[in-house]
């Protein structure tokens, strides 16, 4: 993947996904995961998880400001569920995550969104209404990829083929059955880390670690 002549500083920013809701262990959610992959990759990493459970994306303002004051190295923005579980009007939404990834950029760090996911999968969603819940996710998802495009972050997002796995395989979801349990933060650490490992390559200071990276 690349190495490092310092640690990397890694901040996961966001909601309960974001912030390991249902995973067993801390070091079973999805930053920790994340930063043990970049590790192991070659990329030392110091984490910080200032993610909120429960936060949509106008309450990002206050943990953009603590990576900022870090100063992060690189971002990951996981956000939109709960703003699509609570309705936000999508233009407020993405206004929101515009000036999320621009102040991150402004303070140097490289930002990666991971978009709001198809929440259709979730069990507690009726089945006539999963149709709807997928198409609203759709366009939310749409407009977020949009936006961070336009303030210089990148964004990446589970396949179809691991959204496929959530919704046929129960233990991919915590006792809640809405948040990942850990394996389920597994597989989405796994499909995550080779675009935070791509990220990571391209910062100034890291270097190739070989042709097996």
């Amino acid at each position: 993947m690349g190495r490092v002549t310092r640690e990397l500083r890694l901040a996961v920013l966001g909601d309960s996904l974001a912030a390991g809701t249902g995973a067993p262990r801390p070091g079973d959610g999805l930053g920790p995961r994340l930063a043990d992959g970049l590790a192991a990759g070659g990329a030392p990493t110091a984490l910080r998880v200032l993610a909120v459970p429960g936060a949509v994306t106008r309450d990002l303002g206050p943990q953009v400001a603590a990576a900022c004051a870090w100063p992060a190295d690189v971002a990951l923005l996981v956000v939109g569920g709960n703003d699509l579980v609570h309705g936000a009007p999508v233009e407020e939404s993405v206004a929101h995550l515009e000036r999320a990834v621009a102040d991150l950029r402004a303070a140097g760090a490289d930002v990666l969104v991971v978009p709001v996911p198809d929440l259709s999968v979730v069990v507690h969603v009726p089945p006539p209404l999963r149709p709807v819940v997928r198409a609203a996710a759709a366009a939310l998802r749409a407009a977020q990829a949009a936006a961070v495009l336009r303030s210089g972050g990148r964004t990446v997002e589970p396949s179809a083929a691991t959204t496929a796995r959530f919704a046929a395989e129960p233990d991919l979801f915590s006792a809640d059955r809405f948040h990942p349990s850990g394996a389920g933060y597994g597989v989405l650490a796994g499909e995550l880390l080779p675009a935070l490992a791509a990220v990571v390559r391209r910062r100034p200071g890291t270097t190739r670690a070989g042709p097996g990276d």
